[in-house]
């Protein structure tokens, strides 16, 4: 009577199936998918030997559905063989796993010993077929354990061979049918030694996992007389072991993808608390300096920070100044190769480096790329001598062109990872740091643009301390020069008084001269006109002030018409215009007023109207009392400051200094404006 213990067996493998479906749609781990398919192949087998010993068939279709059961056994031992070593050789473009070839051997065994001989040996010389096709498995076997594996080479091969010379022996002692059994067995036994020797851990998935193929391998064991028919007790026996084999394989390999799933999980959150932490650090480098010659200094700093918190431990930051490159600072380099790297960068030309395209992402979708230092090394350059000729570079990327880079290199050890290897790179490694990279460009563009206008501010105040000098002289000199010029014209003087009035004239023409002089001071005259991108230099003023616009409560307006072209004028001095006007707009709407409860507001606007470019200030604050004379020296711009209107002349100049000219109007019901206008380059 055939033994029922199957029936519950397969159902319960059966059921698995689903949960293997499942994992895999929701993982979509290749892994699980061979597993998947390795127990549908298994469930095919155990149906069609089962079918042909319970059911009679033709005689001519009973050997083909024995061969589709033991073909059908061969390729699920071989799914779940190269579901743990998933090597692959190359055949012109393609790559081929090696269990294809593996498989394709043992699906062929079966085909010719149960289908062409009908599971009968044939007799010499045709017999030799099957020891033959073992012999080239075993090539295989061996090609495929000396490939880099997780399990080391020398034991690969030890149990290759051993496996092979005892599939030999049975070929010949026990038959060709008996080899393929081994052959299965054999296959489910190194499954169960590369479960151990992948995951590296004593869990309940990997103890069931490799119990349950260790245990399906026992089935050789009927090669033994012991377990043949004349023992049928320890024939159940072994047979009920194997069966129960098969769903506790099954149960440890749902188990294992499940503490897959978790140790993924916890390494996740692990690497995100590591970045936030890694952010938090960087976010608290303090990083803004009034000159860039301060900010560079801090090269040093920021490489410490990212060497100490990063996955890196070397770090090095070249900057762009003055046409070239150089090294700003670094970070767990030693002297010689610091030396050498701060060598290099002199070398490095200021146009094309890191341009896009050029040079290979580290990380899919990431900013930082791969950057090989060869077509910058010389012959017996001391980086070569010291293998440091690839490194991970983040561009500082600013309207298109790189003001510098930060070189990374020496990933962290993983302790996770066997032997101590360096840890995968992922996208959450980098991020934090082009994120760190980003802000200490930004902040560099800041520094570079507010040093330039601290030094028109302090030209702008020198100006207007000249335009007020001369203001109050001229009146007083005047007078002085007329009347010396009343008595030069006397004719009654005497020798020593005519001295007297022509020493008065001299020294006053002298005084107007030098008053003269310092009329022009105002004047910027080493500025050359350029073409200026209006929507840039209104865009770096916005954000310049914006922490001055929060901290007054102002709401800031930034408006740009789109292609707007650029303007013929010195880049400096509309800075210094523009500036001169943000700050009278700021003033006035601080100023206490009829609507003094309605919101503060600043527009900042940019059209363009044929050949001319027209830049407005707009403010919600007090109007100008006379529009027409708002940009007068010593013209009271607003009631109470007789001297708010000299920002406001010094624009005037400015723009009739670059073929331009300044607009002021009050707006309805509330509120002045302030419009640049200069020509269209």
């Amino acid at each position: 009577m055939h033994d029922l213990y199957h029936a519950p067996a397969l159902v319960l493998t059966a059921l698995s199936l689903p949960i293997f479906g499942y994992l895999y749609l929701r993982f979509r781990d290749v892994r699980t998918l061979l597993w998947l398919l390795g127990f549908f192949f298994d469930i095919i087998a155990i149906v069609l030997i089962d079918t042909v010993n319970w059911w009679h068939f033709p005689a001519n279709a009973q050997p083909w559905l024995t061969v589709a059961g033991r073909t059908a056994i061969q390729i699920s031992a071989a799914m779940f063989l190269g579901s743990l070593s998933p090597l692959r050789f190359r055949v012109g473009r393609w790559q081929i796993l090696y269990v294809i070839p593996y498989t394709f051997l043992l699906v062929l065994y079966a085909v010719l010993l149960y289908g062409v001989y009908g599971g009968v040996a044939p007799a010499l010389p045709m017999f030799y077929i099957f020891p033959a096709l073992a012999v080239i498995a075993l090539v295989v076997g061996v090609v495929w354990s000396t490939e880099k594996n997780a399990i080391p080479i020398g034991l690969g091969l030890l149990v290759c061979c051993a496996l092979v010379a005892i599939a030999i022996w049975v070929s010949f002692a026990r038959g060709p049918a008996w080899t393929l059994v081994f052959g299965e067995c054999a296959n489910l036994f190194v499954t169960a030694l590369l479960v151990v020797i992948v995951f590296r851990r004593f869990t309940p998935g990997v103890f069931l996992s490799a119990l349950g193929f260790g245990a399906w391998s026992l089935a050789c064991l009927e090669i033994v007389p012991l377990f043949s028919s004349e023992h049928p007790m320890l024939n159940l026996l072994l047979v009920r072991i194997i069966v129960m084999a098969r769903v506790v394989a099954a149960i440890g390999m749902i188990v294992l993808v499940l503490e897959d799933e978790l140790n993924f999980n916890r390494m996740a959150q692990e690497r995100e608390h590591r970045a936030r932490r890694e952010l938090e650090a960087y976010t608290r480098l303090m990083l803004a300096r009034r000159r860039i010659e301060d900010f560079d200094r801090q090269g040093s700093d920021v490489c410490e920070v990212v060497v100490k918190h990063s996955s890196f431990t070397q770090a090095a930051l070249l900057l762009h100044s003055t046409g070239s490159y150089r090294l700003s600072g670094s970070a767990g380099l030693d002297d010689a190769t610091a030396k050498a790297l701060s060598e290099l960068a002199l070398r490095i030309a200021s146009t094309g480096f890191l341009a896009p395209g050029t040079v290979p992402p580290a990380v899919d979708e990431s900013q930082t790329v791969k950057l090989d230092l060869g077509p910058w090394l010389k012959p017996g350059d001391d980086l070569k001598r010291l293998h440091f000729t690839q490194v991970l570079a983040v561009p500082m990327t600013s309207r298109g062109t790189i003001e510098g880079a930060l070189l990374l290199s020496g990933m962290r050890t993983d302790p996770e990872r066997p032997g101590g290897r360096p840890r995968e790179l992922r996208h959450e490694d980098l991020l934090p740091i082009e994120l760190l990279v980003s802000r200490v460009q930004a902040t560099r563009s800041q520094t570079m643009m507010l040093e330039k206008l601290i030094d028109s501010e302090k030209f702008a105040h020198l100006g207007q301390l000249a335009g007020n000098v001369t203001q109050q002289l001229n009146n007083p000199l005047t007078v002085i020069l007329g009347y010396a010029s009343l008595l030069d014209e006397t004719a009654n003087l005497s020798k020593e008084d005519r001295k007297a009035v022509d020493s008065i004239l001299a020294e006053a023409r002298h005084m107007r001269a030098t008053l003269d002089s310092l009329s022009r001071v105002s004047r910027s005259q080493g500025d050359q006109q350029a073409a200026v991108s209006v929507a840039e230099l209104l865009s770096d003023m916005g954000e310049l002030h914006r922490s001055e616009f929060l901290r007054r409560s102002i709401e800031f307006r930034l408006n740009i018409a789109p292609q707007l072209p650029r303007v013929l004028c010195s880049p400096h001095q509309l800075r210094q215009a523009v500036r001169h006007c943000l700050q009278f707009a700021m003033d006035a709407v601080d100023k206490p007023g009829p609507a003094t409860g309605d919101p503060k507001t600043i527009r900042l606007e940019a059209a363009s109207a044929g050949n001319v470019v027209q830049i407005l200030i707009g403010h919600t604050g007090l109007g100008f009392p006379n529009p027409e004379r708002a940009f007068d020296p010593f013209g009271p711009a607003r009631p109470g400051n007789e001297t708010a209107g000299l920002g406001l002349s010094l624009c005037a100049t400015i723009l009739r200094d670059n073929d331009g000219r300044a607009l002021a109007l009050n707006l309805e019901p509330q509120g002045a404006a302030i419009i640049l206008e200069l020509r269209a380059a």
